[in-house]
């Protein structure tokens, strides 16, 4: 079952069990799917719907701040309910010395030394990391790694 398949299953049982608030952000999740179809003129991969969850995530993770920064309690505890959602799709998440080892690896990969090559540190990484980590915490651990050398 491809992870398109399975979001319009969940959005069937969640229509069914009248909830509410997982059935909208589900809905949202489909409707950046297919518009994301839409534009591209294509049927998209797991790998893309992945990407779709991805820039959600990282959407509902810039709101939480943003809203906790202007003390909306009641608006960060959607965005968190949104995106215990959204998590449920992404695969499961690497341990920090598990992004450390393919940091380690990209870097020695690409040859680079110095912060100026990060571009091609990272464009090693993010098909290997996509949806299974926070490819900011990834960014700054990169670079750590790069100005260190």
């Amino acid at each position: 079952m491809t992870l398109k398949a399975r979001i319009t299953e969940d959005m069937k049982d969640a229509m069914r069990a009248k909830d509410t608030a997982r059935l909208s952000t589900i809905r949202l999740l489909l409707a950046g799917i297919k518009q994301r179809e839409v534009d591209e003129r294509k049927e998209l991969t797991d790998a893309e719907v992945l990407a779709v969850i991805d820039k959600m995530v990282k959407q509902r993770r810039d709101s939480i701040a943003q809203f906790e920064a202007g003390k909306r309690m009641d608006l960060v505890a959607i965005e968190q309910a949104e995106l215990e959602v959204l998590h449920g799709y992404l695969p499961k998440q690497l341990a920090d010395a598990e992004i450390d080892a393919l940091v380690a690896e990209a870097i020695g990969t690409t040859g680079a030394a110095s912060p100026a090559g990060m571009g091609k540190v990272m464009a090693e990484l993010k098909p290997k990391l996509a949806g299974r980590a926070d490819m900011t915490l990834v960014s700054a651990k990169v670079k750590a790694k790069l100005a260190a050398s």
